[in-house]
């Protein structure tokens, strides 16, 4: 859904504001590569509705969901009333034991597939890593030099152990330059190689990730291209700088590309 056939055009002008916090302008890139990647189908919930037009300024402008239209069809109850036969009395018993043979026969299948689910999941689990094997084009996009969005995911994953330049908001023409150089760059290494991406958890206080409080609410993850932390290949190529956090907060974010 994209209302007016001008949200996306409203979001870009946004991202160009100096006003917005971290963490509006990561909503907001969210939501634009969602509206690319669906061509303006996708549907928003009314929270994430409100949350955009509040920071584009218009809180007043907050789209409905379409209800849903009731209909007089009979439920499922009165369905089989009307297809239920009378016995009489015989007819009560037999259908007595054929209730519970078919329960019993249900038990039987039920636990018969639990099994085999079972034993499928744990297959699965111990054969794939927690990791996505990744492609750029099938699931996840690069937003920025150290920021991806996972194809499903409601945020954008930040890559750690480095910092990328700025293209959203950059402090001056330079910074803006080399984050959309480390953007490519970062795109042509995945598109190039054969990605994986893990998720880690992120260096926030205990019971704040996922929430506003750790990261914006984006997740974390270190994306490898051939086994190779992509973050180590940037920084040699003077496209990031290192960025350690600790287990619970991180230093003030390196930005040197508008000194000297």
């Amino acid at each position: 859904m994209d209302p007016a056939g001008n949200l996306r055009k409203d979001i870009e002008a946004a991202l160009h504001r100096q006003n917005l916090t971290a963490w509006q302008r990561t909503f907001l890139t969210d939501i634009h590569i969602r509206l690319e990647r669906s061509g303006g189908k996708v549907r928003f919930s009314d929270k994430q509705w409100r949350k955009i037009f509040e920071i584009l300024g218009r809180p007043n402008n907050v789209t409905a969901l379409p209800l849903r239209v009731a209909t007089s069809r009979p439920s499922r109850h009165q369905a089989l009333r009307l297809f239920r036969p009378s016995f009489g009395r015989v007819g009560r018993r037999l259908r007595w034991r054929l209730r519970n043979l078919a329960i019993g026969f249900l038990v039987v299948a039920t636990v018969a597939v639990g099994q085999q689910a079972f034993h499928f999941g744990r297959g699965q689990f111990q054969s794939t890593p927690a990791s996505l094997r990744a492609s750029q084009t099938q699931e996840f996009s690069v937003t920025d030099g150290d920021t991806v969005h996972v194809v499903g995911d409601a945020t954008g994953t930040r890559l750690v152990g480095f910092n990328t330049p700025e293209k959203f908001s950059p402090l001056c023409e330079n910074e803006r330059q080399l984050g959309e150089r480390a953007s490519s760059r970062l795109r042509q290494l995945v598109a190039q190689g054969s990605a994986r991406l893990t998720k880690v958890a992120c260096a926030c206080a205990q019971g704040t990730e996922g929430t506003d409080k750790c990261n914006y609410g984006r997740y974390c993850g270190v994306l490898r291209v051939d086994g190779k932390d992509v973050g180590s290949i940037l920084i040699s190529e003077g496209l990031a700088v290192p960025f350690a956090c600790g287990r619970t907060s991180c230093p003030p974010t390196p930005r040197p590309w508008c000194k000297g």
